[in-house]
């Protein structure tokens, strides 16, 4: 089988993306590969450090190759949003294909002992270059982070929902990052939003940040924050070079209210009431394959 990296490319010159689809147990889990098995799709399943602590680091890589060998896909597992070096580092040893290192809350650079930091506070990029130099000679790839993903702290409400400026990711940053730390694709903040507004508002891509980096950069740029986004913004983001778009809110969403219907009328055995939930991520799964035409992308 090919590698992530090769399919990875193979998106960034084909001007599509790959689907990064998290989950935290296994009715999830084969509800994402049965929709990727349906539209023929590489597809990259994702586990923060809550998911995998919960399903469990080494039992992720098993079900990987289970279902890697079970289907014939290009099935590849990523750690999603890691801030431990040492979590880090586990992932990588039990055989993960890939780690998202997200020292997106850090200073760039080191900054040096204070009266109040007794100690250096190392910055995103030294963590970084870490990470890379354990995890390239393992041959797992490293996704890095400049900016922050939006968040509830970071929400601006004007005429319309946004995102502040201060969170965004600035392109000469982005080209610092990259060159310093030698990551293999990079994470940026470009007006996007963790999870799905209360409010029901969706946030929309700034466009003209992504342009901006994607002249700068020439590795996979990677969207967070994909549920909820409006689609044309995403098709337009993939035209212009996004290569990976992550989803997890609204397979959680599917999945939950779905069961909980399920749930509500009765039903105690597992193998009659998941399915209906699991039918609802798959559907999620493959609306989110057709949009970033990853279809027949083997």
């Amino acid at each position: 089988m090919k590698t992530l990296k090769y399919y990875l490319n193979k998106a960034y010159q084909g001007g599509w993306a790959i689907g990064q689809f998290n989950f935290s147990d296994f009715s999830e889990l084969k509800a994402i590969v049965n929709a990727a098995a349906k539209l023929k799709s590489p597809i990259i399943l994702g586990t923060s450090e809550g998911e995998s602590g919960f399903f469990g680091l080494e039992e992720a890589v098993v079900m990987r190759d289970f279902l890697r060998k079970k289907t014939g896909l290009p099935i590849f597992l990523n750690l999603d949003h890691g801030k431990s070096l040492e979590y880090l580092k586990n992932a990588i040893d039990v055989g993960y294909d890939m780690v998202h290192f997200d020292g997106s809350k850090l200073p760039l650079e080191d900054l040096p002992a204070s009266a109040t930091q007794k100690a250096l506070q190392a910055g995103n990029i030294s963590i970084s270059k870490k990470v890379v130099a354990y995890a390239k000679w393992r041959g797992v790839i490293v996704e890095g982070e400049v900016g922050r993903i939006g968040t509830d702290a970071s929400r601006v409400y004007q005429e319309k929902f946004e995102i502040k400026e201060e969170y965004l990711t600035k392109p000469d940053e982005a080209i610092e990052y990259v060159k310093k730390t030698g990551v293999n694709l990079l994470a940026i903040s470009i007006g996007t939003f963790h999870g799905i507004d209360a409010m029901g508002e969706s946030p929309h891509i700034r466009l003209d940040r992504l342009k901006e980096i994607r002249e700068k950069i020439n590795i996979p740029l990677v969207l967070h924050g994909g549920s909820g986004t409006p689609e044309n913004d995403i098709k337009e983001s993939v035209k212009l070079g996004i290569s990976k778009i992550n989803i997890n809110t609204e397979i959680r969403k599917a999945f939950a209210q779905t069961l909980l219907q399920d749930l509500q009328k009765g039903e105690i055995v597992p193998y009659k009431f998941l399915p209906g939930a699991m039918e609802a991520v798959s559907k999620v799964v493959e609306d989110k394959i057709s949009l970033f035409g990853s279809m027949n992308g083997v």
